[in-house]
């Protein structure tokens, strides 16, 4: 990229103080650097979902940088202290830790910790939520939390087609599985972009459609801001310049750059400018009417992470906007799409938006961090997520693997993590790949996430009004306990601790804060202290808080 060249640069201001240049690579005449000293005993999260398990960050913490990248998942430009402090920038920064400090650099401003070090975790977070992404008193359609979703990607990888989604769906239904939404991912549309549906494989989609919803579901299809490589439809979308520029590409007669060429998982496309309104009007227009034609009721949004268009010589619709600004302008379709996901947001706390955890790995490491990404994402001001799909969402962990051979003990301890979770999600078929106590079990955690809808509801108005998670850390329901390195169990609300087994162990130990405890079987126990109990493999153990003392 030519960096130098003037039109690729902009005069941004912050204060009377602060002025610089800002080129479309994020070069800046000047970096501003904070080191932050630590406070006795204090313990620093934030950032990224997909750091939770590593959450509170040690003292060696490398360099993160959320202005090249979003790791993938949610993010926010905030860190939190135990102590009460936190940092919050308009722009992305960079931080580590060396030598005991939290180490702050920024192109835009300087940072500093605000509070006076006196507070806790939570009320860290809640002085950044007030100040800075206040919730907006909403919260998504209530079927999103009373029942578990399913999803046609383990199952039928990029071979989605009619038959087998319904297949896939009755199949639910007969197994005995709660089911409210109903996605079809990726593979669906003659090509990426395209958005029109492949006639060999889907005869007749509104008939599908039609059907899916006869039985229950809300019908949700994959989509992402990939648009067509050529033909036409992409000749059409450049003229209409509502296609990311790239940077070194001639100049059209309309002035603007020809399109830019994106790699990303499934090969290399252009894409849809989601920091222009204009673009966004653009592809929300087309998928409303591929939504009224078929009968949809809305779309898994997936892509749309910073890291695919950070650095790779862009240029956005203004040159003030970062690469933050692209999962910032594609989440802001939720708004316009009642039944949606996203899995890449950027500073949209408190916004009435569905969001999933990254893909993670079927292994035992992979259900080791639903807990911690799942704190992490609620304290980055997103309360609504469903955890991975139940046994991870990584496909290729199940490419060649022969059912026999998948660990049904790690399938069922998945779909327990998930269970009470403010959203559950499946993909790969239960009753494909286990026997039937493992079926059962699984199913089990299915039911029990439809017993707690109206408690994990109940829980989601409350975040649409204060704010705060809905699954929590025990840090932050109970500072100064010595919980903060607490990863493998949590807090629904403000009543239950759950404590999934995410160990091959048959047993795991408890950690009960202070007060009086009961478990699902009925089983009570004084707190403040640990407790090791059974958990066969049909058992997710969880507590309710009977009283303080």
């Amino acid at each position: 990229m030519n960096a130098s060249a003037p039109e690729y640069k902009v005069l941004r201001m912050r204060g009377a103080m602060l002025a610089f240049m800002l080129s479309v690579s994020c070069a800046a005449a000047e970096t501003f650097k904070t080191r932050v000293e630590p406070l006795d005993g204090e313990k620093w999260w934030g950032a990224a979902t997909t750091l939770g398990d590593i959450m509170p960050f040690p003292a060696d913490t490398k360099n993160f940088d959320l202005l090249k990248n979003d790791f993938g998942n949610q993010a926010s430009p905030l860190l939190l202290s135990s102590k009460g402090r936190y940092v919050w920038s308009e722009e992305p920064f960079s931080f580590k830790f060396g030598k005991g400090a939290l180490v702050l650099e920024s192109r835009f401003e300087k940072l500093s910790a605000r509070g006076d070090g006196a507070g806790t975790l939570k009320s860290a977070f809640l002085s950044a939520s007030k100040n800075h992404f206040p919730p907006d008193g909403k919260i998504p359609p209530e079927i999103f939390f009373s029942k578990p979703h399913f999803n046609t990607w383990i199952e039928l990888v990029r071979n989605q087609n009619q038959a087998d989604i319904l297949k896939y769906a009755r199949a639910i239904r007969e197994n005995g599985f709660p089911c409210g939404v109903f996605m079809v991912d990726g593979g669906w549309d003659r090509y990426y972009g395209m958005l029109e549906f492949r006639a060999d494989k889907f005869p007749d989609p509104a008939g599908l459609n039609a059907q899916l919803r006869e039985m229950g579901y809300k019908v949700m299809y994959w989509t992402a801001p990939f648009a067509p490589s050529a033909g036409g439809e992409f000749l059409e979308l450049q003229g209409d310049g509502v296609l990311l520029q790239g940077a070194d590409e001639p100049k059209m007669k309309n002035g603007r750059r020809k399109a830019a060429i994106i790699p990303w998982w499934s090969g290399k496309s252009p894409v849809y400018d989601m920091t222009s309104p204009r673009a966004r009007a653009h592809f929300s227009k087309r998928l409303k009417a591929l939504a009224e034609k078929y009968g949809i009721d809305g779309f898994k949004f997936d892509g749309g992470a910073a890291s695919s268009v950070s650095g790779k010589g862009i240029l956005f619709d203004s040159p003030k906007y970062t690469s933050q600004d692209y999962p910032r302008g594609y989440s802001q379709l939720a708004f316009e799409f009642p039944y949606h996901e996203f899995k890449s947001t950027w500073k949209l706390g408190g916004r009435a938006i569905v969001q999933r955890l990254r893909d993670k790995h079927s292994t035992w490491d992979g259900l080791r961090q639903i807990i911690p990404h799942a704190a992490a994402c609620g304290m980055l001001g997103y309360p609504y997520f469903a955890p991975d799909m139940v046994g991870g969402g990584e496909y290729k962990s199940f490419i060649g693997v022969e059912p026999g051979r998948i660990d049904q003990r790690l399938i069922v301890r998945f779909a327990q993590a998930s269970a009470l979770m403010p959203m559950m999600q499946f993909s790969l078929a239960p009753w494909r790949v286990l026997d039937k106590k493992h079926l059962d079990a699984c199913r089990d955690a299915a039911n029990l996430h439809v017993k707690f809808a109206d408690y994990i509801l109940k829980t989601a108005r409350e975040a649409s009004a204060t704010g705060e998670p809905i699954v929590r850390a025990m840090e932050y329901e109970f500072p100064n306990c010595g919980y903060e390195n607490i990863r493998d169990q949590f807090m629904l609300g403000s009543e239950y601790l759950v404590a999934p087994v995410v160990t091959p162990a048959d047993s795991r130990e408890v950690v009960l804060p202070r007060g009086e405890w009961i478990d699902e079987l009925g089983n009570r126990y004084s707190g403040g202290r640990a407790v090791k109990i059974d958990a066969p493999i049909w058992r997710l153990p969880h507590f309710k808080k009977l009283h303080q003392k």
